[in-house]
């Protein structure tokens, strides 16, 4: 498209309503850094109702790299982002794929219920989980799902409901596994980031820990989810001021994403400034 008619349509917009900002998106074209084959697009100007407005179609999965973002000279309310396409075979977009692959993990309804928590769908994900819930045929699906409702209730904020659906969870597993059980590791875990929500910092620290060990135990020196215990037992620290514990546990979770995961991740940046806060 013409930019100068995009540049338009959000200005009209913008003189309309004096509370939101316009965002042109600015998509740069390299045809050799792409396969047309895997990534198809076509100008569409002799097909358009306004052949003037110079439109591409791009195909359904298209995908591009943010290069800038920067707000205009001539607008306060008016932003630029820069895009450049890519596509399957840049490598680090297929790092990054395959880390999001590895954390939606699960098989048919659950992987969708999992990716409906990801990317904060709670809602639709409750209504699923409780369906799963009600043909639950084994004790192993009945655990996991309280899990999954126990994780749901923790990001809606309502943290005695997340407990009781994690204590749920754990009576389950309790039946059959030993209390140094990795399986537990992950309930202890989330358990621990309730109580640290609710302000109760020692039974939060208690649940870390217990989590903490198992996984010391039970995984890679450089596996992701250690790092991710050492981050929740430093988050307390923090919020109770101890900022000398949550520093060097922050250090080491931090040296675990960087040999584990993309360095595009965003657990990556989030626990650097979870260091940069804590000194």
């Amino acid at each position: 498209m013409d930019p100068k008619v995009g540049i338009e349509f959000v200005e009209r917009t913008m003189e309309k309503n004096q509370d939101i900002v316009g965002v042109i998106f600015i998509m740069t074209i390299d045809q050799s850094k792409i396969s047309t084959s895997n990534t198809p697009f076509a100008m569409i100007d002799e097909h358009s109702a306004i052949p003037s407005e110079q439109e591409i179609l791009f195909t359904m999965h298209t995908v591009f790299r943010v290069v800038e973002i920067k707000r205009t000279p001539n607008n306060s309310r008016l932003w630029e982002v820069h895009l450049t396409i890519t596509d399957e075979n840049d490598p680090q977009l297929s790092i990054l794929t395959n880390s999001i692959k590895q954390e939606i993990r699960g098989r048919g309804w659950h992987r969708m219920g999992q990716l409906m928590l990801t990317v904060g769908d709670f809602d639709q994900a409750e209504e699923l989980y409780n369906e799963l819930l009600e043909n639950a045929s084994t004790d192993s699906d009945r655990a996991h799902i309280y899990h999954q409702l126990g994780w749901l209730k923790r990001q809606q904020g309502k943290y005695p409901e997340a407990v009781k659906f994690y204590e749920k969870s754990l009576e389950i597993y309790r039946k059959t596994l030993s209390e140094d059980d990795a399986s537990l590791a992950p309930t202890y875990g989330n358990i621990g980031r309730v109580y640290d929500n609710m302000g109760e910092y020692s039974k939060a620290l208690e649940f870390n820990e217990k989590a903490n060990k198992i996984y010391e135990i039970s995984l890679p020196a450089n596996h992701p989810l250690l790092a991710t215990s050492y981050n929740n037992i430093a988050t307390t620290y923090y919020t109770m001021g101890e900022y000398s514990k949550a520093l060097p546990l922050l250090e080491k979770a931090l040296g675990i994403l960087r040999n584990s995961l993309p360095p595009t991740h965003p657990h990556i940046k989030s626990t650097m400034n979870s260091i940069a806060a804590a000194k």
